[in-house]
């Protein structure tokens, strides 16, 4: 799985955006743990305090191909620095605001810009642009397992830290471990760059060019809408799954470690999803992910609510979690290359941050209106299968840029 990954470079690319992706995910995939809190401590309403979460999905992604096209054009570096700063700032100002646009401002703003500013467009983008092409499908693997470790290790963590310090320094902390992403960054520019890029030919489109060519593309539009899906699976159930256990009955313990699941399984998931596309053709392997959610929800709906029942859905819903990220990433980067691969994949992840606002907005107006989230399962169902059906009439050969640039 790893032989392709070969060399100290390619492992020294490799492993530095992992490990600034385990830091932002792993902060960003735990923030549902604190919804409860800070509604004890605030008193504004779980409907209030989803929506600043949802606006932080949204800003997640809208936030996106803005740092891949700032990243692509100038460097990495600075856009990642500048993220982890924003995170850290957000993290740290969170328990001192007492209203629904204070949490806003704190975490869906300043949190979710800083963590998207370091996530995966950037670190994706900057990878592929120094690794040779034989190596990117098992890097991208790898880097994605690592925000899958970052929540693994944070959720179970953060829920120790609320429940002995309270909410407060819990955030305090987690503004402080976030600051650990700051050398890694200085390792990943310091990595020789463009190992394995071709030079940019002179008929090469700009980047506007590009984004317009992409945008005609049909390919690109349907893998836009299954990615879609994912972000409102993931964003509804980070935002609410701590809320479905309290339903349960069950300790919240279940739900920080459901989410450390998630992210355990998702580690195995993102680095075979790495090989599979080395494989076999990207959008049957995202096909066959989003029609394994539909099945695994179905199930989930049908099964008693114990904390076994938890854990082994969060272990079958992590294998696809964020695994839906390199077969993604690999159909961009084989129709448009990899030149602007920061801001193009960028763009799909507004669209999967669009379903995220979706999916935890619409989740704390089912439980504030229905008392449940029943509705928002059998929405997840239905997505999921729509989603596992546009990707199969995607094409993965390259699109004739020059061609379409005259057009």
């Amino acid at each position: 799985m790893f032989r392709t990954l070969n060399t100290p470079a390619i492992w020294a690319i490799t492993l530095s955006a992992a490990g600034i992706l385990m830091i932002t995910m792993g902060a960003r995939q735990s923030i549902g743990l604190f919804l409860a809190p800070i509604d004890t401590a605030t008193g504004l309403g779980i409907a209030s305090i989803s929506f600043a979460m949802a606006v932080g999905q949204f800003a997640w992604g809208a936030i996106q191909p803005v740092a891949g096209a700032v990243a692509d054009h100038w460097g990495s570096k600075r856009v990642l620095q500048v993220g982890i700063v924003l995170l850290v700032l957000g993290s740290a100002l969170t328990p001192f605001m007492n209203t629904t646009w204070g949490l806003v401002f704190s975490l869906g703003l300043l949190s979710a810009i800083g963590s998207g500013a370091g996530s995966f467009s950037v670190l994706i983008g900057a990878a592929a642009s120094r690794l040779p092409v034989h190596a990117r499908g098992a890097a991208s693997g790898v880097i994605n397992a690592g925000g899958s470790f970052g929540q693994f290790v944070f959720a179970p963590i953060l829920q120790k830290l609320i429940q002995a310090l309270g909410w407060a320094n819990a955030f305090w902390a987690l503004a402080l471990a976030t600051l650990g992403a700051l050398p890694l960054i200085g390792v990943l520019a310091r990595t020789p760059g463009h190992v394995g890029q071709a030079a940019t030919g002179a008929d090469e489109p700009k980047l506007g060019q590009s984004v317009r060519n992409a945008l005609k593309d049909r390919s690109y539009l349907l893998l836009h809408a299954g990615f879609f899906t994912c972000g409102f699976h993931i964003a509804f159930l980070v935002t609410h799954l701590p809320g479905e256990v309290n339903l349960c009955g069950l300790p919240p313990s279940v739900a920080s470690w459901s989410l450390a699941i998630i992210g355990a399984a998702n580690i195995v998931g993102s680095l075979y999803a790495g090989a599979w596309i080395a494989r076999y053709r990207s959008k049957y392997v995202l096909s066959w992910m989003y029609a394994s959610r539909a099945a695994l929800i179905a199930l989930y709906l049908l099964s008693p609510r114990t904390d076994v029942t938890f854990y082994l859905f969060a272990a079958g819903l992590g294998f696809t979690w964020l695994a839906t990220v390199p077969p993604t990433a690999s159909i961009i980067g084989k129709l448009f290359g990899v030149r602007y691969l920061g801001t193009l994949f960028g763009l799909t992840l507004l669209s999967h941050q669009t379903g995220g606002f979706l999916g935890a907005w619409l989740g704390g107006i089912a439980i504030t209106r229905f008392g449940d989230y029943t509705w928002m399962w059998y929405g997840d169902i239905v997505l999921a299968c729509l989603a596992a059906i546009v990707n199969l009439p995607i094409r993965e050969a390259p699109v004739q840029q020059a061609a379409l640039a005259t057009s």
